[in-house]
C-alpha cells in the first residue's frame, strides 16, 4: 500500500482519554491509579491489549515498564522512544501521565494507519511509578531503565499503605502473564515525551505547545530545631528556647531572599512540633523545605543561604538547629537541538510554541542523562494539577499529540547518543 500523509485522529484519541479515566474513577471526576494497584495493572492490560491488537510488539521489564514497539525497516538502529506513565496520586486527574502515554499510543496508531515506513523502530514506554505517591522514590521505572539495573534498596520499600514494593512489583509483572520480557535499559535513539504544563503559563497567554529547555533541579532538606519545652502561661519570653519562635523568623527572612531571584522556589510543606501540646512552649521542631532553580550552582547558593538564615535564627532563640539533606535531584538541560526539533514540530503542526523550564520533575529528566531528550508541554486549566480538578481542553490534547506526531517524524534523524 502506498504511505499517506499521517494524521491524529482526535476523536480515537478523546475516546481514549475516557476510557483510561474509568479507570481508578473518584466520585469527584480525577483518578486514584497508584502505581502497582489493581488500578495500574488493569491500565497496563488495556494498553498492551491495544497495543496487540494493532500488531504493535509488547514486552514488559523487570521494573514493570511497558514497551509497545512499531518496527522500523533497519532492526539495527536504536529506536526512537516516547512515554510517560499511566500512575495518578491518590487524588489526581485525568491527564498528568495518562495524555502522553496515549498521545504517543496514537502516534503509533497514526504512523501505522498511514501505512509509513521509517528506518528505525519507533516505542512507547509506560514508565513505572513515576508519582511517588505510593512508593518513594518517584520516576523509579525511568531511574532503573537508564540506569540498567533497579538499585537493591527497593525491594524492602514499604508504600504508604504499608504494601511491600517487591511484592506489588511481583504481582504487577505477573499481571501480563503472556507479555513477555526484555532486558532493562538498552540504547535509544532519542526521548520525548508529552505531558501537561501542571503551571498556568501556556494557558494564560492561550498558546498551545511550551517547548521544554530543562528541568529545574530539586533538594530537599529537613530542617531541626531543638529548644526547651516550657509552660505557655509561665515562661517570660526571655526566658524561652523557643523553636517555633525561631523557625518562624527563618521562613519570614527567606522569603524575602528568594524574591530575589524569578527562577528560584521554596517551599515548607510540612510542619512538625513536639510535644505538640497547645499551652506548651515545644521542645522541638521540624520542618521540610523544598529548593528548586534550574541551575546548579544557584542550587547550591540557595541552599547555603538557607542553612545560613536558620542557624542564625536559632542561635538568637538560644536553640540548636540541624539540616540534612533528604532528596537531591540535579537539574537537566535539553540538547538545543532537540528544543528546536520540537518547535519545528509545532509549527509544522500549525500550532503557536513558547519555551519553558519545567517546574516538576519527570521521566526525562533520567532519559535525558542516555539519550538527546525532549519534552513538550500543553496548558491545563489553571495550571491545577495532582488535582481531581486537573483538566486540559480537547484542543490542546490533539494539539500536543499532533506536534509529538511531526516530532517523531523529524526524530528519525537524530543520531544515537554516546555512551
Amino acid at each position: 500500500m502506498t504511505a499517506q500523509i499521517p494524521r491524529i485522529d482526535p476523536d480515537r484519541l478523546l475516546a481514549r482519554l475516557d476510557a483510561f479515566a474509568a479507570i481508578g474513577a473518584t466520585a469527584r471526576g480525577g483518578v486514584n491509579r497508584q502505581a502497582l494497584t489493581e488500578g495500574d495493572r488493569e491500565a497496563r492490560a488495556l494498553l498492551a491489549s491495544l497495543g496487540q491488537a494493532r500488531g504493535f510488539l509488547v514486552e514488559q521489564d523487570a521494573c514493570a515498564n511497558l514497551f509497545l514497539r512499531r518496527a522500523g525497516t533497519d532492526a539495527a538502529l536504536p529506536p526512537l522512544l516516547l512515554g510517560s506513565h499511566l500512575d495518578t496520586q491518590p487524588t489526581g486527574g485525568r491527564f498528568d501521565g495518562a495524555l502522553g502515554v496515549l498521545a504517543g499510543f496514537e502516534v503509533l496508531e497514526a504512523l501505522e494507519d498511514a501505512g509509513v515506513t521509517s528506518p528505525r523502530a519507533v516505542e512507547l514506554a509506560v514508565w513505572t511509578n513515576e508519582e511517588g505517591s505510593r512508593f518513594l522514590p518517584g520516576c523509579m521505572g525511568s531511574q532503573a531503565f537508564s540506569a540498567g539495573e533497579i538499585p537493591a534498596g527497593w525491594t524492602n520499600i514499604l508504600g504508604a499503605d504499608g504494601a511491600r514494593f517487591g511484592d506489588e512489583l511481583a504481582a504487577t509483572l505477573g499481571a501480563l502473564s503472556g507479555v513477555p520480557f526484555r532486558p532493562l535499559g538498552g540504547p535509544i535513539a532519542a526521548y520525548i515525551e508529552l505531558h501537561i504544563e501542571q503551571g498556568p503559563v501556556l494557558e494564560r497567554e492561550d498558546i498551545a505547545i511550551g517547548t521544554v529547555t530543562g528541568i529545574q533541579g530539586t533538594r530537599w532538606l529537613e530542617a531541626v530545631l531543638t529548644g526547651a519545652a516550657a509552660h505557655a502561661g509561665t515562661t517570660p519570653p526571655a526566658y524561652r528556647r523557643d523553636p517555633m519562635a525561631a523557625a518562624a523568623a527563618a521562613l519570614h527572612a527567606l522569603a524575602g531572599v528568594m524574591a530575589g531571584d524569578a527562577a528560584a522556589r521554596l517551599t515548607v510543606g510540612r510542619i512538625h512540633a513536639e510535644p505538640g501540646s497547645i499551652n506548651a512552649v515545644p521542645e522541638r521542631v521540624a520542618f521540610t523545605l523544598d529548593l528548586r532553580h534550574p541551575d546548579a550552582g544557584a542550587l547550591d547558593a540557595i541552599e547555603r543561604e538557607v542553612r545560613a538564615v536558620v542557624e542564625a535564627e536559632a542561635a538568637k532563640a538560644r536553640c540548636e538547629a540541624e539540616l540534612r539533606i533528604v532528596f537531591d535531584m540535579a537539574p537537566a538541560a535539553f540538547p538545543p537541538e532537540m528544543t528546536a526539533l520540537v518547535e519545528a514540530a509545532a509549527r509544522d503542526a500549525g500550532h503557536a510554541a513558547t519555551r519553558l523550564v519545567s517546574g516538576a520533575f519527570h521521566d526525562a529528566l533520567f532519559l535525558a542523562r542516555i539519550a538527546p531528550s525532549a519534552m513538550i508541554f500543553v496548558p491545563c486549566r489553571d495550571g491545577i494539577s495532582h488535582n481531581e480538578a486537573e483538566f486540559v481542553e480537547p484542543r490542546f490534547c490533539i494539539a500536543g499529540a499532533e506536534t509529538l506526531l511531526q516530532a517523531t517524524l523529524s526524530a528519525q534523524d537524530v543520531p544515537r547518543a554516546s555512551s
